[in-house]
């Protein structure tokens, strides 16, 4: 039993898992390079997207509106917020992306 608690001290040190440290690098893989010109052109599509979704909700809004269905008209306000909300994520993606990745940084 004094055998043990002896060694008591260095089985802790071997139980406890050594820190990891890894960060991302640009040069572990090839074609990241690539990707990252993809996802610029996936932010582009969707941005234009967005676009194209607001004007054919305004157009709908419109419709609905002049011809006293406010079903169609809701649908187009709807519409209109959704392609604004789809306009930000985007926009705004690399950014949450970052703020979350350094949130998760933080963690310990």
């Amino acid at each position: 039993m004094s055998v043990l608690l002896e060694l008591a001290p260095t089985l802790s040190t071997v139980l406890v898992p050594m820190n990891v440290d890894v960060t991302p690098n640009d040069d572990g893989l090839p074609g990241i390079a690539a990707l990252r010109n993809i996802v610029g052109a996936v932010m582009t599509i969707a941005l234009i997207l967005s676009v194209l979704a607001l004007l054919i909700s305004a157009i709908v809004w419109g419709f609905g509106s002049n011809s006293s269905n406010p079903h169609l008209a809701s649908r187009g306000k709807v519409g209109v917020l959704v392609s604004c909300a789809a306009a930000v994520i985007t926009g705004a993606a690399v950014t949450l992306i970052n703020f979350f990745w350094n949130v998760g940084q933080t963690v310990s």
